[in-house]
This record gives C-alpha cells, sequence and structure tokens, in this order.
C-alpha cells in the first residue's frame, strides 16, 4: 500500500499524461469525446509544445502569451464554472500557450467565443463573467449552451477546456487513474459525444 501511495504522489509531466491517455484511446477506451476536426487535437500530439506546457504551469511570473489580462481572466472563470478543477489545473495557462502557437484564424475562433460569453454576461448582469456569482454564472452558461445564437461558441470553449483540464495530471487523476491502474472508459464519460 505505501508503495503504491509513493506512486499516486508522483508528479507526472503534461507529456506523460497525453501519452497515457492517447495510448488508452488507441486501446479502445473513451474519454472526453472531441471532435477531431477541433484545434487541440494537433496540439496535444506535439510533445515539444507539450514541454512547453509543463514549464508554464508551474513558473511563478507566468504571464499570458497571448490572451489579454481580462480574457485570461474570463477564461480561468469560464473553465472553472464548466469544469470544476480547472483553475488549480492551470488550464487557462495550457489553453493560452496553444493558442500562442496556433493559427490566426483558430485564435479568432477563440477569442470570438470568448467574448460572446462576456459579452451575454455584460448585457444580461451588467458585469464581466468573473464578476458573477456562481448562480449567475451556472445561470448564464446554462442559457448560452442551449440558445442557438450561442451554442457554437460555448461549445467550442468546451471543449477547448475539458481537453486541456483532462490531459492534466489534475484531470486524470479525477478519473481515477493512476500509473497502476487504468480504466478501459472514464467514470461519468460513457455517454455520446452529442451529451457532452
Amino acid at each position: 500500500m505505501r508503495n503504491e501511495e509513493q506512486t499516486i504522489g508522483k508528479k507526472l509531466t503534461r507529456r506523460e499524461m497525453v501519452e497515457k491517455l492517447l495510448a488508452g484511446v488507441a486501446a479502445g477506451a473513451a474519454w472526453p469525446l472531441i471532435a477531431s476536426s477541433h484545434p487541440i487535437h494537433q496540439h496535444i500530439k506535439n510533445g515539444a509544445t507539450l514541454d512547453r506546457a509543463g514549464a508554464a504551469q508551474t513558473a511563478a511570473s507566468w504571464k499570458p502569451a497571448f490572451l489579454n489580462q481580462q480574457q485570461n481572466e474570463t477564461l480561468v472563470t469560464v473553465s472553472e464554472s464548466i469544469v470544476p478543477g480547472s483553475a488549480p489545473a492551470h488550464v487557462n495557462r495550457f489553453i493560452d500557450l496553444l493558442l500562442s502557437v496556433d493559427t490566426t484564424e483558430n485564435r479568432e475562433k477563440f477569442v470570438a467565443s470568448l467574448t460572446a460569453i462576456e459579452s451575454e454576461a455584460r448585457k444580461r448582469f451588467g458585469r464581466g463573467f468573473d464578476q458573477l456569482s456562481q448562480s449567475e454564472k451556472n445561470v448564464l452558461l446554462t442559457s448560452v449552451s442551449n440558445e442557438q445564437t450561442h451554442r457554437q461558441h460555448f461549445s467550442h470553449l468546451k471543449d477547448w477546456i475539458t481537453v486541456a483540464f483532462y490531459s492534466s495530471e489534475e484531470g486524470v487523476r479525477e478519473l481515477g487513474w493512476t500509473e497502476k491502474r487504468a480504466f478501459r472508459t472514464f467514470p461519468g464519460c460513457e455517454h455520446e459525444h452529442e451529451s457532452h
């Protein structure tokens, strides 16, 4: 038991986590399904980018490479509201790094989606998303995830956030993964892509 506890306590790199996830997917294990056309798919296969992400996770003087400060704050709170645990897993840092090396088109699409959520928060509540109460955040996200006008923006952000979180050590450990044990399917993720 002591040996297993030591193994569980070991810090894993994001590259190691992604390798485990991709190996599991190749073996038929399900994990949060994201359309293969989503830009994050190419990024998670790039070992050098994943290594840079590891450094960004722990940098004491980190600042966004692509997003501005307000966009970063919005991303932190949107991420945490969509996938609890995203803030301590520094999902925003990972996404910002990926965007900094992404295409102009993908960057613009991401910013447009983030801006749409922020604009709706200001329109409905008169404050930015990061200033809303948890109840207001939930109401807003539930609403935009169901409205034709904003559903695509919500889905686009959710896909970035979900892959960023579940490719982190915190994310896979939340699903119950350890070095000694892996799931064929991830708990709570055995439904079709459309119901995510």
